[in-house]
């Protein structure tokens, strides 16, 4: 184990997790410790009495007990099968320069190298120990596990399981199609050098005992049990999570140690260009989303799974960089030689890592059948493009006939027999019947262009709408309209084109403000023949369509000067 800060830090929590586990097997050996003591008083003269011979037979069925209950415990976490990531193993005949690069990078970094490779359909890599004698695989695929091992040569069985065996490296697909080979050496370095302070004694067992407390926690949560087996699932369950809460925070910060340690010692091996491919990374990982969300997914719901999802990625990033002017460094790096060249038929792994795809992301089945048949790119437009668009027409014409919408002749063709778009497409540019509101809208511009401001037309037209409610006064000017219509021009007859000063006497002035109705008592003098236009009387007072067209006039052209208006007959109630 190397000298770096990170390593000693992962093996200080190491020991810490280890500690944990020595107190609980403490714990569980301390009834039968005081059992053995009581059992043994008697012998030796000691301990001897009615109180200590109960103790005894108390003590010593207890203690028994959690003896049994403590091996139980200990069997189930010891033989539980921790979980694994489901991924396509890549044996070294498949991949003998894939091989090659990683030995090579772990010469360089001075750890032991990978005891397997694996491709997992998801842009990220990492190290995954398989040592457990759970995941030792059956003997018919023993001609399989000769490649998983190929890194040092080991067989399938027997001596391979005493002896430490270094993780498995499990690489994400995508970086291996699109990346270029010394990208993907430098994205692989770090990850490598994890397996260095993956081989130091205490981390194996810590990380063992914890990986057996989760699959410990995960069978005791399986249904379907008995309930005499149920009882004793979730005592196992409660001590194992009451294990993993201990330890928790031990095993997280010993999982950064290991991690800071891979990462100071994979600086000396292509550390600038890491920094490079740190952006390809990124631009696998958002073409990989977009292509399974946008592309697979709709292939996926319909039964079918695109064969070659690696290569599609590829594709899509390849013509992106292209078309982007920014992406001229992406494009020239399409010259160099790619990761997926180190595979020796990559065509089949990228099937196989694309039906894993489809299982892990849509649930689908693991092998191919008649309802679940890949589909390559070149079909993908006929077979899953066109299908889907016919479904969603068929969906729309059953919402038109939901909402009665006819059908016509044109809606179908007789060369197709499946609905088309034209009838969704003649209901949606079909265009509405204007409303009669909008009517009335478009006529109101020709009556405004009557009168000399729209503005004051509009306020006009308010105060006649609020005086059409029924009052005595209003009914009566309304059966003498010349007064009202009137009023204006004798207006006219007195405004002066100066504006009145404060001091004058107001006149036509004041029909720009509320006029002041006459008190009962009052009667018009000779001196206000200027005012008798302006309703002397208190009935005659004018509304206010009439104070409010007073600037209207005043901003129009000067008229024709009328004849003298006759005076008023004032109402009979005023006689």
């Amino acid at each position: 184990m190397g000298v770096e800060a990170g390593a000693q830090a992962a093996r200080a929590r190491a020991l810490a997790v280890l500690r944990i586990r020595s107190r609980a097997l403490a714990v569980a050996l301390l009834p039968a410790a005081f059992a053995v003591v009581l059992l043994a008083g008697p012998s030796t003269g000691h301990l001897v009495g009615p109180g200590w011979h109960a103790a005894r037979w108390v003590l010593t069925p207890l203690a028994v007990l959690v003896l049994i209950a403590a091996a139980v415990i200990a069997l189930v976490v010891a033989r539980a099968r921790p979980a694994v990531t489901p991924t396509v193993p890549i044996a070294e005949e498949q991949a003998p320069d894939l091989y090659r690069l990683v030995r090579d990078l772990a010469d360089r970094l001075d750890v032991p190298a990978p005891s397997a490779i694996a491709l997992t359909p998801d842009c990220d890599s990492w190290l995954e120990d398989r040592t457990h004698q759970a995941h030792g695989p059956p003997p018919a695929e023993s001609r399989e596990d000769d490649g998983l091992n190929g890194l040092h040569g080991g067989s399938a069985h027997g001596h391979h399981r005493r002896t430490p065996a270094a993780p498995v490296l499990v690489i994400g697909s995508p970086f291996l199609w699109w990346m270029r080979v010394g990208e993907l050496r430098a994205v692989l370095a770090p990850v490598v050098a994890g397996t260095g302070p993956s081989a130091h004694p205490d981390i194996a067992q810590a990380r063992r005992f914890v990986r057996g407390l989760d699959a410990a926690v995960a069978v005791a949560s399986t249904r379907g049990r008995c309930p005499g087996s149920r009882a004793v699932c979730a005592g196992i369950g409660w001590v194992a999570r009451l294990l993993l809460r201990s330890c928790r925070d031990h095993a997280t910060e010993m999982e950064r140690g290991v991690a800071s340690a891979a990462a100071e010692r994979a600086q000396a091996v292509d550390y600038g260009l890491r920094i490079v491919a740190q952006e390809q990374v990124g631009l696998a990982y958002a073409g990989w989303d977009r292509l399974l969300t946008r592309v697979a997914l709709p292939a996926w719901r319909m039964g079918r799974w695109p064969s070659r999802l690696d290569a599609g990625v590829v594709a899509a990033l390849t013509e992106l960089s292209r078309r982007d002017r920014l992406a001229e460094g992406f494009a020239s790096r399409l010259g160099e030689r790619p990761a997926c060249d180190l595979l020796e038929e990559p065509g089949l792994i990228d099937e196989a890592t694309s039906l894993l795809a489809a299982r892990l992301f849509h649930g689908g089945p693991a092998e191919a059948g008649p309802d679940w048949s890949p589909v390559d790119w070149q079909a993908y437009p006929e077979e899953v493009v066109d299908r889907k668009w016919r479904t969603d027409a068929a969906r729309l014409h059953r919402v038109l006939d939901a909402l009665g919408v006819r059908r016509t002749t044109r809606d179908t063709s007789p060369e197709t027999d499946g609905p088309t778009l034209a009838r969704v497409l003649d209901h949606l540019s079909t265009p509405d019947t204007p409303e009669p509101l909008n009517t009335h809208e478009a006529s109101e511009p020709l009556n405004t262009h009557a009168t000399p401001d729209p503005l004051n037309t509009h306020e006009a037209s308010e105060p006649l709408n609020t005086h059409a409610t029924p009052e005595p006064l209003d009914s009566h000017e309304a059966s003498e309209p010349l007064n009202r219509h009137e009023v204006p021009r004798i207006r006219e007859l007195h405004e002066t084109p100066r504006p009145l000063e404060p001091h004058e006497t107001p006149g036509s002035g004041e029909a720009h403000e509320t006029p002041r109705p006459l008190e009962p008592h009052e009667t018009p003098g000779s001196g206000e023949a200027h005012d008798a236009p302006r309703t002397p009387e208190p009935h005659e007072t004018p509304d206010p369509p009439a104070t409010q067209e007073a600037p209207a006039a005043q901003e129009s052209p000067a008229p024709e000067p009328p004849p003298t208006p006759q005076q008023p007959k004032p109402p009979a109630a005023c006689r």
